[in-house]
């Protein structure tokens, strides 16, 4: 597979690992990861997972067939308020699935930063604050997960009032 260099931004390429775990149960990654000597790999989900929540998808990626998987693509970019509340109802399912005891993987392209908002709002809903729940989520993935700003700003604004803010027409 080519080189995971991006020369339209300062963000490296997706992480050298294919999921990490930030929280009990609850894993966070992408559909790539990078290897030790810098190549792009595919991460295959077989069944190492009870719950899988896709928010990008790529044929041949799994999961297996012993796993639950949920998908809604989302872009890594502003997001409507119908997908602000797409995102509080998939924090919310990975949340009852943590409760059921259920391991679950929310997943991207690269695991920063849909996965990331989707896993952070499940910690927001599980007590943390925004800023711990972003924290939390780049200590256990990456520095560089949630470099999207605007999906911090969601966080940090909560996703229901952010919902409301991006739902207002312009004024004219």
């Amino acid at each position: 597979m080519k080189k995971t260099g991006q020369s339209d931004r300062d963000v490296p390429g997706p992480p050298p690992t294919p999921w990490d775990e930030i929280a009990p149960g609850l894993w966070m990654g992408g559909h790539y990861w990078t290897d030790p000597a810098g190549e792009l790999r595919p991460a295959v989900v077989s069944d190492e997972f009870d719950l899988v929540i896709s928010l990008f998808s790529r044929t041949g990626h799994g999961p297996g067939p012993c796993a639950e998987h949920v998908v809604e693509q989302m872009p890594d970019a502003e997001l409507t308020a119908a997908q602000l509340h797409t995102v509080r109802r998939l924090a919310r399912t990975a949340g009852l699935a943590l409760d059921s005891g259920l391991t679950t993987l929310v997943r991207c392209h690269s695991g920063y930063n849909r996965s990331g908002l989707v896993v952070a709002q499940c910690l927001v809903d599980r007590g943390l604050p925004p800023a711990e729940a972003i924290a939390l989520v780049r200590r256990h993935r990456s520095p560089w997960a949630l470099h999207n700003e605007t999906f911090t700003s969601y966080l940090t604004a909560g996703l229901d009032t952010a919902a409301l803010l991006v739902g207002l027409d312009p004024l004219a």
